[in-house]
This record gives structure tokens, sequence and C-alpha cells, in this order.
């Protein structure tokens, strides 16, 4: 069930971002939509769909951004095998990881593009890249990390309730 709501989900967030957020820059930074779901659901207990929603969450972003496909599909996995980490091993507090796992998937992902973007020719100026696209997208992510983590919780929870024993 939860994987057929990743399709619709993910595809409107994807929507929303490339026609809404992009265009509510923080100098030029903008927060990652799919990025916080996917962390956000990574995180929940009971999901065990978070692979395939981290793949549809690349896909849909790869087919909408200008660098390769295959670019957002291996950060997005690798932040999720990151939260998946946090999750089962290291942390008990969950919006404490939400924090932790978005500062890091969003340095590493948009390390990564920056990466692409120089491989394939175009000169990046890495200090200016660093104050004007990274640090405020970063900023931004952050700030909404607690509120998407609250509204992808709740749905979590209805989507998987909690058995109750008598």
């Amino acid at each position: 069930m939860s994987t057929l709501l990743a399709i619709p989900i993910l595809s409107l967030l994807t929507i929303l971002q490339s026609a809404v957020v992009t265009r509510l820059p923080l100098l030029q930074g903008f927060p990652d939509l799919i990025l916080l779901v996917l962390i956000a659901w990574a995180l929940q207990e009971r999901v065990q769909t978070a692979w395939l929603w981290s793949l549809f969450g690349g896909l849909c972003i790869g087919f909408v951004s200008s660098i390769p496909l295959a670019i957002p599909v291996i950060s997005y996995l690798l932040i999720t095998a990151i939260a998946l980490i946090i999750r089962h091993r290291i942390w008990e507090n969950p919006i404490l990881a939400m924090f932790l796992v978005t500062f890091v998937g969003s340095l590493l992902s948009q390390s990564i593009e920056m990466g692409v973007i120089s491989i394939s020719g175009t000169p990046i100026p890495w200090i200016d890249s660093l104050k004007l696209i990274l640090l405020p997208s970063l900023l931004l992510n952050l700030a909404l990390a607690a509120p998407i983590y609250a509204v992808v919780k709740d749905f979590a929870e209805w989507l998987y309730p909690e058995e109750i024993k008598i």
C-alpha cells in the first residue's frame, strides 16, 4: 500500500518543488522537499519501504533536473542508507536523527551534484557555490526538517497503525 502511495505523493512533491519552491530561493539555494520527506520516511520505525520511496524520489528529481538521472537516485539511496543505519543502530531520538541526517544528506547531495557539474565541464567557483547555494539550502532544509518530520510521522502512523494487544 505504501509503495503505491509513493507514486502520487512523490510526484506531487516533485511538481511542488520544481514549480513553487524553486521560485522562492534564499540567495541561490532552495530546500529539497523530496530529500526531507525521504529522510523522515526512512526514520519511521514501522516503515519497510524506504528503499522504494528513495528510488522513486530519485527518479522523479532526475527526470525534472538537468543533472544525469543516476545522480539523484544514487544520492537519495546513500542518504536513505545513512538514515536507516542511524534508525537501527545509533539513535533513540528520531527528531534529532532527522536533523543529523538532514545536515549530512544536504551536504552530501549538494556536493555530489556540484562535483558532477564541475566534472561535466562547467566551471564552478567552489567558494561562491558554498556561500550562495550549499549553505542557504542547508539552512532551509534544517528549517523545514521538523515540520516535514511531523507530517510524515502522522502519515506513517495512519498508514501503519499500531496493533492493540489485549
